[in-house]
C-alpha cells in the first residue's frame, strides 16, 4: 500500500509542477477578474453563478492578496484532488498498482483538464465535486454503508452551490439507483434524510434566486441565444473525440461497468453516465461540462486495462509511455508553460496587418487588463482632490470592471461602476458622478449622457482579445442623466 500511496503522490507532484510553471504566466483571465470581484460582496448568489466561487475568492485574497499564482493555486489543488480521487476509485473497485498508475496518468494526459485546473472558475471545483460524489457513490454501492449516502448528498449539495449543472448529475444518480436497486433504495430512510439535509444546504441560494427573480434562468436563456444555438446537432459528440486515446479508455471503462461480472454492483454508475451524456447532448451543453464525469470512467477503464494486460508489462508500460509522450506537445496550448513570445513562435502565429497576434480565446483574454488600469489611473491622478471625490469610473463590461476592481487595488482606485452581470447589484457607488472616467463606452452613449467629454486614448494591445482592442477612454463632465435614477432599468439588460 505504501508503494501505491507513493505512486499517487508522485503523480500529484508532476501535475503540481506543470501548474507551478504555467499558473504564473500571462495575466488574469476575464472570468477570473469577475470571480475575484464578487468575493468582495459575499452573498448567497450572483447573477452568473452560485456563491461557492466567491467564498473561495475571499479565502484566496485573505491568504495571497490578488496574486495570480496564489489565486490559481485553488483550482490546481482541486485538479490534484481529482487525480487522487480517481486513483482511489480504481483501488476501491479492485484495481492494483497498474490501475492506479494508469488512472493518474489519464488525468495528467487529458489536455482539457490543464485549462480547467488553471483558471479560477467554478469549472475545476465542479469537476472536483462530481468526482468526490462518484467516490462516495462507489463506496456506498460497495459497502451499502449509510454514511456514504449522506456524504454523497453533502458533496452534491456543495457542488450545487458551486455550479447549477450538477442538477443533471443529481437526477442521473437517482435514476441509476432506482433502475438498479428498485424498491430497495426507495425504502431506504437515509435517502430521504440525505435529501432533506442537502435541500437545507442549498435553500439559502434558492431563496436568493427567488428574491432576484431567478436570474439563473435569464442567464441560461441569454447563453442559449448567444452560444448554445450555434452548437450543431452532433458537435457535442464530436467534441468528445478531441482527446481520442483517453476517450477510448473511458469507453472501455463504461463497457466494463455494464459487462464485467466482477463489478456488476456498480452498474448504477454506468446508467448515470448515459443519462448525463444524453441530457447534456439534448440540452446542447458546452463540451467541458461533460468532462466532469470522465474521472470515474477513467478509473474503471484503468481497472479493465490492468486486467487485460496483467502479465503483459511491456505492452502496459508502452501504452502509458505513449499516452504521456503524445500529450506533451499539446500542453502549451492548454496551460501557458511557455512565455508568450515562445508560444507565438511555437505555434508559428504571424501578426496581422494591424500588428496583432490572434491567440485562442482563453489566452487572448489574459492580456490587456493591466494596461487598461494603468491608463485609467493616469487619468484619475490628473483630477483635483475635489474632482476625485465626485468621480466614478464607468466600465462597459465585467472584464473591464473586474480589472479595475482587482488590479486597481494597488493603485487605490475607486471601485468601478458597471451594469454588466453581477456588477449591477452593487449600484452606482457613493459619489455624484459629475466627473466620470469611462472605459470601453462608445461615443454614441457618451454623447447622450454627458454635456462635456474628452477622448483620452484608444487602447490597442497586440495580444488582447478583439473586443478589448480599439476601446476608448473618455473623461466626462456634467451629466445630462442621473445614473442612479436610471440604474434600475438596466436590470433587464445585465446579460447583454
Amino acid at each position: 500500500m505504501k508503494k501505491i500511496l507513493s505512486l499517487i503522490l508522485a503523480l500529484s507532484v508532476v501535475k503540481l509542477i506543470i501548474h507551478f510553471i504555467g499558473n504564473q504566466n500571462y495575466g488574469f483571465h476575464r472570468d477570473e477578474l469577475l470571480h475575484l470581484s464578487v468575493s468582495e460582496h459575499l452573498d448567497w448568489g450572483y447573477f452568473e453563478f452560485p456563491p461557492f466561487i466567491a467564498l473561495a475568492g475571499k479565502l484566496s485574497h485573505f491568504l495571497f492578496g490578488y496574486s495570480l499564482f496564489g489565486m490559481r493555486l485553488f483550482p490546481t489543488l482541486a485538479g490534484i484532488t481529482i487525480l487522487i480521487l480517481t486513483c482511489l476509485i480504481a483501488i476501491e473497485i479492485g484495481g492494483r498498482k497498474k490501475a492506479v498508475l494508469l488512472s493518474g496518468v489519464l488525468i495528467l494526459v487529458f489536455i482539457p483538464f490543464y485549462r480547467n485546473h488553471l483558471l479560477f472558475q467554478p469549472v475545476a471545483f465542479d469537476q472536483l465535486f462530481w468526482t468526490l460524489s462518484f467516490y462516495y457513490l462507489v463506496r456506498f454501492l460497495k459497502t451499502e454503508a449509510h454514511k456514504y449516502l449522506l456524504l454523497l448528498g453533502i458533496s452534491l449539495a456543495i457542488g450545487f452551490l458551486n455550479k447549477y449543472t450538477i442538477v443533471i448529475l443529481i437526477v442521473a444518480i437517482l435514476i441509476g439507483l432506482l433502475v438498479t436497486q428498485k424498491g430497495k433504495i426507495i425504502k431506504n430512510k437515509w435517502l430521504y434524510s440525505t435529501g432533506f439535509i442537502s435541500f437545507c444546504m442549498v435553500l439559502p441560494n434558492l431563496i436568493w434566486q427567488m428574491q432576484h427573480h431567478f436570474p439563473v434562468l435569464k442567464h441560461f436563456q441569454k447563453l442559449n441565444e448567444k452560444q448554445l444555438d450555434e452548437i450543431g446537432t452532433f458537435d457535442f459528440i464530436l467534441d468528445q473525440l478531441h482527446s481520442p486515446f483517453t476517450f477510448i479508455i473511458a469507453i472501455i471503462g463504461l463497457i466494463t461497468i455494464f459487462f464485467d461480472v466482477e463489478i456488476k454492483k456498480y452498474k448504477a454508475i454506468g446508467i448515470t453516465f448515459l443519462v448525463v451524456f444524453f441530457a447534456m447532448w439534448i440540452l446542447k451543453s458546452k463540451t467541458y461540462y461533460f468532462y466532469a464525469i470522465y474521472p470515474v470512467v477513467f478509473a474503471f477503464g484503468a481497472y479493465k486495462v490492468e486486467k487485460m494486460l496483467l502479465t503483459k508489462n511491456v505492452v502496459f508500460y508502452s501504452l502509458v509511455s505513449f499516452l504521456v509522450l503524445i500529450s506533451v506537445y499539446f500542453i502549451p496550448e492548454a496551460i501557458p508553460v511557455l512565455p508568450i513570445e515562445k508560444y507565438v513562435d511555437f505555434k508559428k502565429i504571424k501578426p496581422n496587418s494591424e500588428g496583432r497576434y490572434i491567440l485562442t480565446g482563453d489566452y487572448a483574454d489574459m492580456f490587456g487588463w493591466e494596461e487598461q488600469v494603468k491608463i485609467i489611473d493616469s487619468v484619475y491622478q490628473t483630477l483635483s482632490d475635489k474632482e476625485k471625490k465626485e468621480c466614478i469610473i464607468l466600465a462597459e463590461n465585467y472584464g473591464e470592471a473586474g480589472a479595475l476592481t482587482v488590479l486597481g487595488e494597488k493603485y487605490n482606485l475607486p471601485k468601478p461602476v458597471c451594469s454588466h452581470g453581477s456588477f449591477w447589484l452593487w449600484g452606482t457607488g457613493t459619489t455624484s458622478g459629475e466627473i466620470t472616467i469611462t472605459l470601453g463606452i462608445e461615443k454614441e452613449i457618451i454623447e447622450k449622457v454627458f454635456e462635456e467629454y474628452q477622448l483620452i486614448k484608444i487602447i490597442h494591445h497586440k495580444y488582447a482579445i478583439e473586443e478589448e482592442n480599439n476601446i476608448p477612454i473618455y473623461l466626462c463632465k456634467k451629466t445630462k442623466i442621473k445614473l442612479k435614477k436610471i440604474w434600475p432599468s438596466f436590470e433587464s439588460h445585465v446579460f447583454d
